[in-house]
């Protein structure tokens, strides 16, 4: 029989159990699942934030966002859109029902052991599916997962869980797929155009730096340089823009920074305004990097 046949609520940060639902179960293979869902507790962030672990005639399932994680124990035949549609539904009504400050200053366990009360009711909707048909939608769910699929953990990563290989279990750090960002917006794309063209002036004028010093001597190298690197830090910012990365908005303002020092390195070869161009394409570039944040990014207390 299919069915889900625990859940918990952790603190992403440090593992920190806030809630759980209550298990009479004794079976060995079950114990040892759950053995294994104690250690993932502890190491969410190390993984995608939609994950599933097949272990023995179980599956271990578990999303996170917030700051705060949300995994599951349920018989390796439960169909997958429903158990991330339970893990949905719990991820919601904690959002709901608790706020960011008074999850990152719980010190104690199970601080927040009420909840256990809508995780079993949850787990007894989802345990009869008849009862869900009209009440959940299955189709948005299958929609996300077709489009963003759960990663599946394999053995080295349960390896690394258990303490064999801290080097394997961070590999995920900072990989995009793990963090979507939000849509684009037109001031985004624009913004994009507008810095490829800043780059592509200063390639441009790079490369007739270069033939002048071939021609001339007594030109200065230093030209060369402050060219190459505006185009580099215009295109690292549209890197940054499209991408997710660990440290972004630092990223950008550096790269903004490179930007102002290489036009008031280059202000004898141009004019106010074309300095003026390139440091305001490079500041519009900085704030659409900004705005365009991670989906489901984790609070302050989870940094």
């Amino acid at each position: 029989m299919s069915m889900v046949l625990f859940a918990s609520v952790v603190r992403v940060a440090d593992g920190l159990p806030l809630s759980a639902s209550t298990d009479y179960e004794q079976e060995k293979d079950l114990q040892e699942t759950k053995r294994h869902l104690k250690g993932l507790s502890r190491k969410l962030n190390q993984f995608p934030d939609r994950c599933t672990l097949k272990s023995g005639p179980y599956n271990v399932n578990f999303i996170y966002s917030l700051g705060v994680g949300y995994l599951m124990v349920c018989t390796a035949n439960y169909p997958n859109v429903l158990a991330f549609c339970f893990l949905d539904e719990l991820q919601k009504e904690f959002i709901i029902t608790y706020d960011s400050k008074r999850i990152s200053s719980a010190v104690r366990p199970y601080s927040f052991i009420e909840f256990d009360t809508f995780i079993q009711r949850t787990k007894q909707r989802y345990n009869s599916p008849r009862s869900l048909s009209t009440k959940i939608n299955l189709a948005d769910m299958q929609t996300e997962i077709k489009l963003r699929p759960p990663y599946q953990l394999s053995p080295e990563d349960l390896k690394a869980i258990n303490g064999f290989s801290v080097r394997t279990a961070s590999k995920y750090k900072g990989i995009a797929p793990t963090q979507m960002l939000q849509p684009v917006t037109l001031p985004g794309i624009v913004s994009c155009v507008l810095s490829v063209l800043c780059g592509g002036l200063n390639l441009l004028r790079g490369v007739h730096a270069i033939e002048s010093i071939l021609q001339n001597d007594d030109e200065d190298f230093n030209y060369v340089i402050a060219f190459f690197l505006g185009t580099a830090a215009c295109l690292y910012q549209c890197y940054l823009f499209a991408y997710f990365s660990v440290w972004r908005n630092s990223k950008s303002f550096l790269a903004f920074a490179l930007i102002c020092l290489s036009n008031m390195y280059l202000y004898e070869l141009r004019n106010i305004w074309q300095i003026l161009f390139h440091v305001a394409v490079g500041a519009f570039m900085t704030l659409q990097i900004r705005l365009r944040q991670p989906l489901g990014k984790a609070p302050d207390y989870n940094v």
